[in-house]
């Protein structure tokens, strides 16, 4: 069983692309770069290793902000579509993204209050999360 989700513990790291992945790929970057700018040789090894790296490492990066980028969407339609079923209205478009994001994870009988405060207060994202009473926990976001 999941332990229960709450302000404390809701961040999630994906080990595999966190510990080893990014790590790698930010180290081969700086160990190929090195040898390209330290090495005195005329080689065209150093130069290719180097467009290699940046090529994976930039990939590894865009992968990660293409994949945010998709759960971003899913959750503000998600939201959305929520609101109008608690509210018979979408929510107002004025909210930041991050604020959609951090309002997720309000239960359905403080989300349209929060959702309005959220947006008449402009508060943070960390601040919206603060203000939860009843945490709805999601286990799949990464």
């Amino acid at each position: 069983m999941k332990p229960v989700q709450n302000f404390s513990n809701h961040s999630r790291l994906h080990p595999t692309y966190h510990y080893f992945i990014a790590p790698l790929a930010i180290g081969s970057l700086i160990a190929s770069g090195w040898m390209l700018f330290c090495n005195p040789a005329n080689s065209w090894h150093p130069i290719l290793l180097f467009i290699i790296s940046l090529t994976l490492t930039s990939t590894a990066a865009l992968l990660r902000v293409y994949a945010l980028k998709v759960q971003d969407r899913v959750i503000r339609s998600e939201e959305n579509f929520r609101h109008f079923r608690l509210t018979g209205t979408v929510l107002n478009q004025q909210l930041r993204m991050s604020q959609i994001i951090a309002l997720r994870f309000a239960s359905d009988d403080e989300f349209p209050a929060l959702a309005a405060r959220a947006l008449n207060e402009k508060m943070t994202a960390k601040q919206i999360k603060g203000a939860i009473v009843s945490w709805r926990a999601d286990y799949w976001r990464i």
